[in-house]
């Protein structure tokens, strides 16, 4: 059931309520601001709301002071001053403040949990879609910073992983096709170096151990889908002339890469070294991929004309770095020198907490490297939004976009700004001057607490395993010393 046949159903319980009482309600909300009463939206304005005199920071496009945004029914529908609200449409004095494109986190595991399948060191048959839970707390805590849409993402414990997912924050939704993104790119998740050699090679004692073997896993999983595609093209010439044709076996591994080398599904690649960056890159070219992300990229910035020419995006951390040996060596002017050379860049979080915070993620990047302001809120709306191949309807406040919007009582880039609404789809999904203290779905005071025990066995995060204990790290430079 998409959102507005939702809406719709929830409108069909709400005529129940008598005529006056409807009326009442009508009026109310149309002569208070969304600042005054957001919870009071009637089925017929829901995805509708007209925000007035913002300081409009359209990313793509400069920006207007002291601009107006309408969006109708979940879509930017205008842009301008002194625009006049619709009937029925509620308002938003925005004055003083200022409204950006909604926050896209193009690395999250938000509203997921478990997301390694880490059995073979090729999953691609495995769906993020199969598991998303829209009830994850997380997803209404990245909506108080101002976050819209994320990308959840597959663990990195396998060189080729699964199928991701672009979610849209949707809080409330308690069917987890609702915050799906219709229409959203198929993605999939890509491992390099540490984590499928650590998994596999050190921990099951197969292939992959080393980065060369990482590079043979791939290669030998692209052509084995190859020669299933042509199989399959082959029977189907076949059963033209021949209706006995017996069909090839369906392998649900080999269609999900068959698809990734038509350019179906784009790939997203867990990446650290320059060397591997460089090594999938050419794999890629090998076989005709032209879309590719590298996710986490530290030392992409060393070969940032290379990803510019290949036409590969980064999506990295700010500051993050020397948390585990392939991570030594990193900048903060990353993301910086990735722009200045032509690459799509993005800066994600990877984390439930940072997701909060992206904002402040994207000024650092006017401290390393003295980003403009339209550069360095592209880092976090416009540039994931490519990443994802969702920039047609995301990303920017643009006239037919998507109403996914970010108010701040600041500049968002300023480390005082603090997001005071969140919009996805034109509907108020946050309102700090509203917030409850409790915003859980469903909750019964009276319930008893129960004793829980949590036994996690694989690492689902990026970052997991990444610190060393200090007599294993103390061995290690021993071992260097000794070499």
């Amino acid at each position: 059931m998409n959102r507005h046949a939702f809406s719709t159903l929830r409108a069909a319980h709400r005529t129940a309520l008598p005529a006056l009482a409807l009326l009442l309600v009508a009026t109310l909300v149309h002569a208070q601001s969304l600042s005054q009463n957001p919870v009071s939206q009637s089925p017929a304005i829901e995805g509708s709301v007209l925000i007035q005199n913002a300081t409009v920071l359209t990313v793509t496009n400069g920006t207007i002071e002291n601009g107006d945004v309408l969006v109708i029914d979940g879509v930017i529908r205008d842009i301008g001053l002194n625009l006049t609200p619709p009937a029925g449409v509620p308002v938003v004095d925005a004055t003083g403040k200022h409204l950006m494109p909604g926050i896209i986190d193009a690395h999250s595991h938000a509203g997921i949990t478990a997301v390694n399948e880490a059995t073979s060191p090729v999953t691609a048959e495995v769906q993020i879609e199969d598991v998303v839970n829209p009830m994850d707390v997380t997803l209404y805590r990245a909506l108080a910073g101002g976050v819209t849409t994320i990308h959840a993402m597959h663990g990195s414990a396998n060189a080729i992983g699964g199928q991701c997912e672009t979610l849209k924050l949707r809080w409330g939704a308690v069917d987890p096709e609702e915050i799906k993104m219709e229409g959203a790119p198929r993605t999939i998740k890509f491992a390099l170096g540490e984590n499928p050699t650590r998994v596999h090679g050190r921990g099951n004692g197969i292939r992959p151990s080393t980065r060369m073997g990482v590079e043979q896993v791939i290669r030998q999983a692209f052509t084995e889908a190859q020669r299933y595609r042509m199989e399959q093209d082959l029977y189907e010439a076949e059963r033209r002339t021949n209706p006995t044709a017996v069909p090839p076996d369906y392998n649900e591994r080999h269609e999900a890469l068959a698809d990734v080398l038509a350019g179906e599904v784009l790939i997203h690649a867990h990446s650290y070294r320059a060397d591997e960056i460089l090594m999938l890159a050419e794999v890629l070219e090998d076989f005709g991929v032209e879309r590719m992300t590298f996710q986490h990229a530290n030392e992409a910035y060393k070969v940032a004309p290379e990803l510019a020419v290949a036409g590969a995006g980064a999506s990295v951390f700010s500051d993050w770095w020397a948390y585990k040996f392939e991570v030594y060596y990193s900048t903060a002017f990353n993301a910086t020198i990735l722009t200045r050379n032509g690459v799509r860049t993005s800066i994600n979080s990877d984390s439930g907490e940072l997701i909060r915070h992206l904002y402040h993620e994207a000024a650092k990047m006017q401290r390393y490297g003295d980003l403009s302001d339209d550069e360095a809120l592209a880092l976090i709306t416009i540039n994931p939004a490519w990443q994802l191949g969702i920039d047609d309807r995301v990303g920017s406040i643009e006239i037919g976009k998507d109403g996914d919007l970010a108010l701040f009582d600041g500049h968002p880039l300023s480390i005082y700004a603090v997001p005071t609404h969140t919009f996805v789809d034109g509907v108020l999904e946050f309102d700090r001057t509203n917030d409850p203290d409790d915003i859980r779905l469903y909750i019964d005071p009276d319930a008893d607490i129960e004793e829980a025990y949590v036994h996690v066995e694989q690492a689902e995060r990026c970052l997991d395993d990444a610190h060393l204990s200090a007599g294993a790290h103390r061995h290690l430079l021993g071992g260097f010393h000794q070499h």
